[in-house]
């Protein structure tokens, strides 16, 4: 009995193996929906042709409408004259109300402006930045001369004014406030000298 059982385990184990091929699995259940042979899709791969979410030559999918990319909040004041104005008297820095950390957030706008704006504004808000000074944009404004306030900071920060463009891509809503508190600083060191 006992050798019967394993010459059939054997032979069972035998046939199983002999149609085995790593390349070649014998049945696909569900073979339609990619699940043995995922695809893997890169990053920055071009999309597939003949998608209709593609747009005007676009390369990427387009998101769907009416949707909102997750951690991002919709900027409420238009890239216009009557926008400028809004957010100039209406847009509060909401740093403001957390006393505790006013100082990081100054050192954190500071290490921000010299990252992005001291080459067209200069280190103290002046408008002499290195750019200025050799002649690569001119008209660049001096805070002290200029009626700004926050809101109208993070406003231009956001969407760009004039020669300036925006920056919304590349540093974060909070970013942005810390920038804006540090411009405003550097206004009142300029107002008092």
């Amino acid at each position: 009995m006992k050798k019967r059982y394993i010459l059939s385990l054997l032979i069972a184990s035998c046939a199983l193996t002999s149609c085995f091929h790593k390349d070649k699995p014998n049945y696909q259940y569900m073979a339609d929906t990619d699940m043995y042979f995922p695809v893997g899709y890169e990053t920055y791969q071009e999309a597939p042709q003949g998608n209709q979410a593609l747009k005007n030559g676009m390369e990427a999918q387009l998101p769907p409408e009416h949707t909102i990319k997750r951690g991002w909040m919709p900027f409420l004041y238009p890239n216009t004259n009557e926008g400028y104005e809004q957010a100039k008297a209406n847009l509060k820095n909401p740093l403001l109300a957390d006393s505790l950390a006013l100082k990081d957030h100054l050192k954190e706008g500071a290490a921000l402006y010299n990252i992005y704006c001291m080459v067209c504004h200069g280190a103290e808000g002046d408008g002499q930045g290195i750019l200025v000074q050799r002649d690569k944009y001119l008209g660049v404004p001096n805070y002290k001369d200029r009626e700004i306030t926050q809101g109208s900071i993070y406003y231009v920060i956001y969407h760009g004014r004039n020669a300036m463009g925006s920056y919304a891509s590349q540093i974060t809503e909070k970013e942005r406030w810390q920038v804006a508190l540090y411009v405003e600083q550097l206004r009142n060191k300029l107002l008092n000298k």
